[in-house]
């Protein structure tokens, strides 16, 4: 932990930092809390980029700690010639996103770096899809993704367009390590930028190649054509960047009954319909399941704010109720649906391959399996599914059909190197279509994916643990479950033990242990007997710990009863280890 109180002192004596600084940190000069959690560290630039609370401090996302960034990415990227190749850089709607974008991009200008900056918010998918369609060396997005009103966040994307992995986010890191000295941080007028053909504005010829991208993964546009008078659709942006593309692309494919929730339409970034901008938190979706009922819809999307997140509500037609698809549940329906229908159609490629997390669904790997389909599971984080769709392309062998992630997030083919919202829009909306044509809801649907795989169900939990001290104990709980691997977790027992930090799985059985073929990563997976599992991890994102279980019943019921009776047996392993 640095000397907070000294650090505190120099932000409030150094000119560099103006005024404005000056007076914020006057006004909590006798909250000792305050400026402990400001000035404890810097907030780090890690794998993900940045992410933090939007102010003044060393720990907080501000001007400074984000041309610190900027100026340390700007110097790798010298360092690797990619002066004229550029960056292409986008925002979301999030306080403080339009300002920290032009700032970012006026410091790339300043060392010499052409940007390629969007003329107003976009979602992260596309911003991931320009990357390449324009062939820059680099990308940035300004957002924090579905965290809580006061955050902000800093992502770098690559040249492939997805974000940055081993071993050049470990060499950006170091890059922006090395800088130390806020007065060695380069900036440039918007003008003189401008002038020097630096500073570039994309828009519209970037929307146009990136819908046109979604449209060619279409599979049943006969279906919509049949049944788009009939099917209706309800979708809320969250206040974020949805909501032109997702009204765009549903139009241009012929849906006509699409209702918006008009609350949550325009982009706000103090997010005031929602404590909490997040498509996984039921709360989200009370507008537009008020909405959903009074219409009776059919089906009820809601983005996060940077629309790379979908979360999904479907009306049960025998009760007349709506129910919450998780991002497992979502993941699968649309993974049979792109197999099924490749399959009836004959384009199912014998090379086909489906990506997916150590921490996502097992029932993806009986879907895979029944379609004689690869599959390839890896580390949380889409930017590991795409650097296993980097190395298909680089060795010419399989062909990714589809990916997802339990936490909402998923992409169809390749277009983007991110998990894209609104492709995941586009699809669910087309997979209603086709299903209402045989007489089914995607409730209907789902059960019967049940009925044909195995009832399989997930859970997780989360214990939030803020500051310094949380991240504290954060560390000693994963030490304290690594170092204790338990044999038997309620009814189950453990077959093997992987900690994903060593690179090792021990089978429990015969004792002998395996490599993990993954990166390194803070990760505990225990898998169980009867087809269960379960992991822990702390977020790379928030102040948490995380806890993931699955299971496979034999009846919806039986599913959900086991997977509370195992999340129970978890929560008192992280009791445990709390104390």
């Amino acid at each position: 932990m640095q000397d907070y109180r000294k650090i505190y002192e120099e932000w409030m004596n150094n000119p560099i930092f103006g005024d404005e600084v000056k007076k914020e940190l006057i006004s909590i000069e006798n909250q000792e809390e305050e400026i402990k959690d400001r000035f404890y560290k810097n907030l780090e630039f890690g794998t993900a980029g940045l992410r933090g609370v939007i102010g003044i401090g060393t720990n907080r996302m501000n001007k400074y700690t984000v041309t610190k960034a900027t100026q340390g990415l700007a110097n790798y990227i010298i360092k690797r010639s990619g002066q004229n190749r550029g960056v292409a850089i986008a925002y979301d709607c999030r306080n403080m996103s339009e300002e920290f974008s032009e700032q970012t991009a006026l410091c790339l200008n300043a060392n010499g770096i052409k940007t390629y900056r969007f003329d107003s918010l976009r979602p992260t998918p596309e911003l991931s899809f320009a990357v390449r369609e324009l062939g820059c060396i680099a990308g940035i997005v300004i957002t924090a993704s579905h965290n809580p009103p006061e955050y902000n966040g800093y992502k770098v994307y690559w040249e492939d367009g997805a974000q940055i992995v081993d071993p050049i986010d470990k060499e950006i890191i170091e890059e922006v390590n090395r800088v130390t000295d806020f007065s060695t941080i380069k900036t440039i007028s918007h003008e003189e930028a401008v002038k020097n053909g630096l500073y570039n504005i994309i828009g519209s010829e970037i929307d146009d190649k990136y819908i046109n991208a979604l449209k060619k993964l279409i599979v049943n546009q006969e279906a919509i054509d049949q049944i788009q008078k009939d099917i209706k659709i309800v979708y809320t942006p969250l206040h974020g960047t949805g909501n032109l593309p997702v009204q765009r692309i549903l139009k241009e494919i012929g849906f006509e009954n699409v209702y918006i929730v008009k609350e949550q339409e325009l982009p706000d970034g103090n997010f005031p319909t929602v404590s909490y901008p997040n498509p996984e938190d039921p709360k989200a979706f009370e507008m537009a399941l008020k909405l959903a009922n009074e219409i009776k819809a059919d089906i009820v999307l809601a983005n996060d704010p940077d629309a790379d997140r979908l979360g999904v509500y479907v009306r049960d037609s025998q009760s007349g109720e709506y129910i919450q698809f998780n991002g497992n549940m979502t993941g699968n329906l649309i993974a049979e649906y792109i197999l099924s229908q490749k399959q009836r159609k004959g384009t199912l490629p014998d090379n086909g391959a489906v990506i997916k997390t150590i921490v996502s669904s097992n029932l993806t790997d009986a879907i895979a399996n029944y379609y004689h389909v690869k599959l390839f599971s890896t580390l949380t984080g889409f930017k590991n599914i795409a650097k296993i769709i980097r190395g298909f392309e680089e060795n010419n062998d399989y062909e990714c059909l589809f990916s997802y992630e339990e936490s909402y997030g998923c992409i169809i083919g390749t277009h983007a190197r991110d998990k894209d919202g609104i492709v995941a829009v586009m699809t669910l909306c087309e997979a209603a279509a086709y299903y209402k044509t045989q007489g089914l809801t995607l409730w209907d649907q789902m059960l019967k994916i049940y009925e044909k795989y195995g009832y399989y169900r997930e859970g997780q939990f989360s214990i939030t643990l803020k500051g310094a001290e949380g991240a504290e104990k954060i560390k000693a709980m994963m030490e304290k479950i690594r170092t204790n691997p338990p044999l038997k977790i309620g009814k189950y027992n453990v077959k093997s033990f992987g900690d994903y930090d060593k690179q090792l799985i021990r089978d429990n059985e015969s004792g002998t242990e395996k490599n993990t073929n993954l990166p390194k990563s803070n990760v505990l997976y225990y898998e169980l007997d009867q087809n269960a599992w379960c992991c822990v991890r702390p977020s790379g994102t928030e102040p948490k710990i995380k806890f993931y279980m699955g299971v496979c019943g034999s009846s919806l019921k039986n599913a959900t009863d086991e997977i509370i009776e195992l999340e129970k047996n978890i929560k008192e392993i992280a009791e445990e280890a709390q104390k």
